[in-house]
């Protein structure tokens, strides 16, 4: 796409002009490209799924610019020297969920106050982080919220467990507009 600077006769243009040209408008800079064509191709159900998450995008981003504090938040993520709106980053924060870096087990040996360290990133903020520990058969040992450190989150076990053979541990994270990531460490 094209990007115009000073012209007089292509300055605050948008929209279409016949089937040739697209102007837009972004940051107060007019951009200019060729009309994109209709595909007249059905849909895989990858596609459609895609098609429905960036929906579910619109309609999120659309909510934080209606929610004074939401959208607050928002601005501070916004580097204008890329172009980016507030409208961009909300939309990018829910097709990206967080990403679960690591899980250090090492200090964990099944005592009260020993500590699980999880590294989670994600494009704007991750909102919480849980632990699930369970028994290698299935039985609940404890869960609960780990606590944000400033690089790391850290979960302190409540727990006395004994026996960690077969024992599991469940990381799941989420971010503002609801993502889930999980991520499954065995003892």
């Amino acid at each position: 796409m094209a990007r115009s600077k000073n012209n007089v006769v292509t300055h605050g243009l948008s929209g279409k002009v016949g089937d040739l040209l697209v102007f837009s408008q972004r940051n107060g800079k007019t951009f200019v490209g060729k009309v994109p064509k209709e595909s007249t191709k059905e849909l895989s159900e990858g596609q459609k799924a895609h098609r429905l998450k960036f929906q579910k995008a619109v309609l999120y981003a659309k909510s934080v610019l209606n929610d004074p504090a939401k959208k607050e938040l928002y601005e501070e993520g916004v580097d204008r020297s890329k172009g980016q709106t507030t409208y961009n980053v909300a939309v990018a924060d829910l097709l990206n969920a967080p990403d679960i870096e690591s899980i250090d087990l090492s200090a964990y040996t099944g005592n009260v106050g020993d500590v699980i360290r999880i590294m989670v990133t994600d494009d704007f903020g991750v909102e919480e982080v849980k632990v699930k520990i369970e028994n290698g058969d299935g039985s609940l040992v404890e869960e609960g919220n780990a606590v944000n450190s400033g690089v790391e989150w850290i979960y302190t076990a409540t727990v006395q467990n004994t026996d960690l053979v077969g024992d599991k541990v469940t990381i799941t994270a989420s971010d503002a507009p609801a993502n889930l990531s999980e991520k499954i460490e065995n003892l």
